[in-house]
C-alpha cells in the first residue's frame, strides 16, 4: 500500500509541472468521481449530498461535499498548488555573443539555486490564445528536455565549493539553443498549442525539472521528485475528501495558488476565495447569516504544508526535542509566534485523528535561532476564522527542484485526513467533541 500510494503521487505529480496543470488535474479526478464544476460567474444550486468544486484563475481550487443531514459546520483542508521556480519573461529571448539563445526568466518563491544546474528543464504554464473575439487560456507544456543551466567549470571559478552567492540575472539564465535559436520560443509554444504566434496574446510560463519522480534507499523507504512541496499534501487531501465525509459537516478541500510568494493575489490564501465560496455555500442551502457565523465558530481547518525533516549532515539545525523524520507519520507544527497556527486545542485534535486512523504522528519547532515560513493557516484565518491546525510532512531538500520524503508518509497523511472529514467535529461549553 505505501509504494502504491507514492507511485501514484509520483504519476501525479508528473502531470503536475505548474499549478495550472495541477488545478487541471485535480479537475479531472474529481470529474471522475461525480463531482459537478461551478464557475463563479454562475448561480450555484446545491443539493445535500452533492459533490462540486470550483476553480480560480486557472491555478486554485476548491471543492467540497455537503452532508445528507443538516449542516453545522465547514472542516477544511487548505494546501497549495504552486512551488518556487522560475518565470518566463516577457520579451523573453536573450541573444548572447552571437552563437547563443537563452531564456530571460526571474525567480518565483525563495528557493534553493545549486540544484537548477545541468538538468533537463523545460517550460510549462497558461498562454491567453485569441480565436476571432475570444480569448482562451490554454495548458502549455513542452513536454520534451528543451533547457539547461549550465554550470561554470571550477576551472574558472576554483572558490564556488568554498561559498558562492548565485546571480538571479547571470547565472540562473537557461540556454535554449544556439544562434539558430533566435526567434524560435514563441514558435515552440505555438506550435504545441497548433496556432499562431500572432494569436499568443499573453502567457504565465515556468520553468520545471524534468528529471521524474523515483523510489530509492536500501528497503525504497525513500523517494524523490520535483514539487513535494506541497503537492504531496495537495493529493492526499483530494484522496480523503473522495473517501466521503459525514452527515454534519460540509467537507471543504481548497488548494492556493501562489503560497510561495505571499498568497497576496486573487487566488491566494490572503484573497477572499475561501470565503467566498463558504458564504455561498451558507446562503445556496437556504441558511442565515448568523447560521453561516455559527458554522465557521464551530469550524476546524488544517493547512496541510509540508514540514522540514532532521537532516542527516545538520542534526544542529533541528530543535533539541521536536525532531520529525520521515517516514513518522504526518507533522504537527507548532510556533509560538503563530508563524504556525496550532494551539494546545487544536494539536489535540489533531492527534486524536490520528490515533483514531491508526497513523502515528510527530511535532515541529524551528530551532529557536532559526526563522521559520508562515504559511496557509494564519493567511487564511484573516479571512475565515476558525479553529486551525498546521500540519505536514516531514522531507527534505525543501525548495529544491528534486526534494525527498518517505514512501509511507503520503499514505499515512491520506488515513489522517480521511479520519478528518469522516469525523464531525464539535465544540461545547465542556470543550470538543469527535463523532
Amino acid at each position: 500500500m505505501f509504494e502504491t500510494t507514492t507511485r501514484n503521487l509520483i504519476r501525479f505529480i508528473q502531470d503536475c509541472p505548474t499549478c495550472y496543470h495541477a488545478a487541471a488535474a485535480i479537475s479531472d479526478i474529481l470529474e471522475a468521481h461525480g463531482f459537478t464544476r461551478l464557475r463563479e460567474t454562475d448561480a450555484w444550486k446545491l443539493e445535500p449530498g452533492g459533490t462540486y468544486y470550483t476553480v480560480r484563475s486557472d491555478s486554485s481550487l476548491i471543492a467540497f461535499r455537503i452532508p445528507e443531514s443538516e449542516m453545522k459546520n465547514f472542516q477544511i483542508i487548505a494546501s497549495h498548488s504552486d512551488s518556487p521556480s522560475f518565470k518566463v519573461k516577457e520579451n523573453e529571448e536573450l541573444s548572447v555573443d552571437g552563437h547563443y539563445t537563452e531564456l530571460n526568466v526571474e525567480k518565483y518563491g525563495g528557493m534553493l539555486f545549486a540544484p537548477w544546474f545541468d538538468r533537463p528543464l523545460s517550460v510549462a504554464g497558461r498562454a491567453v490564445v485569441r480565436s476571432g473575439n475570444m480569448l482562451a487560456a490554454r495548458l502549455v507544456n513542452i513536454d520534451r528536455d528543451l533547457l539547461m543551466i549550465p554550470n561554470v567549470a571550477i576551472h574558472m571559478n576554483r572558490e564556488v565549493n568554498e561559498g558562492y552567492k548565485y546571480h538571479p540575472q547571470k547565472d540562473m539564465i537557461p540556454l535554449l539553443g544556439d544562434e539558430t535559436a533566435k526567434g524560435g520560443f514563441r514558435k515552440l509554444i505555438a506550435e504545441s498549442l497548433q496556432v499562431s504566434p500572432d494569436d499568443i496574446l499573453g502567457t504565465d510560463l515556468f520553468l520545471y525539472n524534468r528529471v521524474p519522480g523515483t523510489i530509492w534507499g536500501a528497503a525504497g523507504e525513500y523517494f524523490s521528485s520535483a514539487r513535494l512541496d506541497d503537492l504531496q499534501c495537495a493529493y492526499a487531501s483530494v484522496q480523503a475528501l473522495l473517501a466521503g465525509g459525514n452527515e454534519h459537516s460540509v467537507c471543504v478541500c481548497c488548494v492556493f495558488d501562489n503560497e510561495e510568494v505571499g498568497s497576496t493575489t486573487k487566488q491566494g490564501a490572503d484573497s477572499s476565495f475561501l470565503q467566498d465560496v463558504l458564504t455561498r455555500i451558507n446562503s445556496c442551502l437556504g441558511r442565515t447569516q448568523e447560521q453561516y457565523q455559527m458554522a465557521v465558530a464551530s469550524g476546524f481547518m488544517l493547512s496541510a504544508d509540508n514540514a522540514h525533516a532532521v537532516h542527516p549532515h545538520h542534526l544542529d539545525k533541528a530543535d533539541p526535542t521536536n525532531r520529525p523524520y520521515m517516514n513518522h507519520g504526518p507533522v504537527i507544527k507548532f510556533n509560538a509566534n503563530q508563524k504556525y497556527t496550532t494551539d494546545a486545542v487544536s494539536g489535540a485534535v489533531f492527534r486524536s485523528l490520528c490515533e483514531m486512523a491508526g497513523v502515528p504522528c510527530q511535532t515541529y519547532a524551528n530551532h529557536s535561532d532559526i526563522p521559520g515560513g508562515s504559511t496557509l493557516g494564519n493567511i487564511s484565518n484573516a479571512h475565515v476564522s476558525l479553529n486551525t491546525a498546521d500540519i505536514g510532512l516531514a522531507q527534505l531538500a525543501m525548495h529544491s527542484p528534486y526534494e525527498t520524503a518517505g514512501t509511507k508518509d503520503t499514505w499515512y497523511m491520506i488515513q489522517a485526513m480521511q479520519a478528518f472529514y469522516q469525523t464531525h467535529i464539535s465544540f461545547t461549553e465542556k470543550g470538543c467533541c469527535l463523532n
